[in-house]
């Protein structure tokens, strides 16, 4: 669930730099859903090098998804994240913010001191692991949508993988870690979403690998039992590379996700205030 952590920490930043008000709700709105659909084609880039088989390399993918689904495929999966962005990241940040409340008043008697980098760590694996709980239900969907071309066995359950995706809690942790610890104390936000959403994913790809794979894996004949399995035989068909597929698609695709969602909240903002 990259792309909702992203786009979360995005939307939580507008929200903090503004004063709220309905206008600016419907700013943040805007902005998250239009990140979603920049984002979605290189998702889905991303979960057919994954779990899908015959691609050579990311143009290859990119080149084989055109000539055989169009466009349109690659947004294949987009109207349920689509849907539920707005819930996604009203839990996911109100549970961050509380969390690090809770354990600032808990242990300084205070719950708006500021948190230690022991409580930062704390509260964004905490929120890490709520995340995947509450994305893993939509994560699976999109990915079978993405995956369409393969027969679905029906009755799988929708928390299949879900103890396999650390990218939450890390990227909480670098967000957090370059928002107050001076790396870009004279920057604009942008740059902590940027970079750490690179960081973040670069480092989660390999349990992403497999969890994609495991949620892709919806043949008649299912390939793997779990995930130590998933790991095994993906490690002794194709190598150690195979954990670091995608690895440039996750690095690359939080720019312009990142971008077109500052840009339409400036837009929108602009939009309402002419109103």
């Amino acid at each position: 669930m990259f792309f909702s952590i992203q786009q979360s920490a995005s939307c939580f930043l507008l929200l903090v730099h503004s004063v709220f008000s309905v206008s600016v709700y419907v700013c943040v709105l805007t902005a998250g859903a239009s990140s979603v659909v920049v984002g979605h084609p290189l998702d889905t880039v991303k979960t057919r090098l994954q779990a899908g088989k015959g691609y050579q390399s990311t143009l290859h993918c990119i080149l084989t998804i055109y000539r055989k689904e169009t466009v349109a495929g690659f947004f294949k999966g987009m109207s349920f994240p689509l849907a539920s962005i707005t819930v996604y990241n009203s839990v996911v940040f109100g549970f961050f913010s509380n969390t690090q409340r809770l354990i600032s008043k808990y242990r300084y008697g205070d719950g708006r001191h500021p948190s230690g980098m022991l409580d930062l760590t704390v509260a964004s694996m905490l929120t890490g692991l709520m995340s995947v709980g509450l994305g893993a239900p939509v994560d699976l969907v999109k990915i079978r949508l993405q995956m369409q071309t393969q027969m679905v066995l029906a009755g799988k359950s929708v928390f299949h993988s879900l103890a396999v995706h650390p990218g939450g809690g890390v990227f909480f942790f670098f967000f957090l870690l370059f928002l107050n610890g001076g790396v870009f104390r004279h920057q604009r936000p942008p740059a902590c979403i940027h970079c750490n959403g690179s960081i973040s994913w670069v480092t989660a790809t390999p349990a992403d690998v497999v969890k994609s794979r495991m949620q892709a894996d919806a043949q008649l004949h299912r390939k793997y039992k779990g995930v130590l399995h998933c790991i095994v035989q993906s490690y002794r068909t194709e190598g150690a590379e195979v954990f670091f597929r995608g690895a440039s698609v996750n690095a690359i695709r939080g720019f312009p996700m990142s971008s077109t969602m500052f840009l339409m909240y400036e837009l929108s903002l602009q939009f309402f205030r002419g109103h």
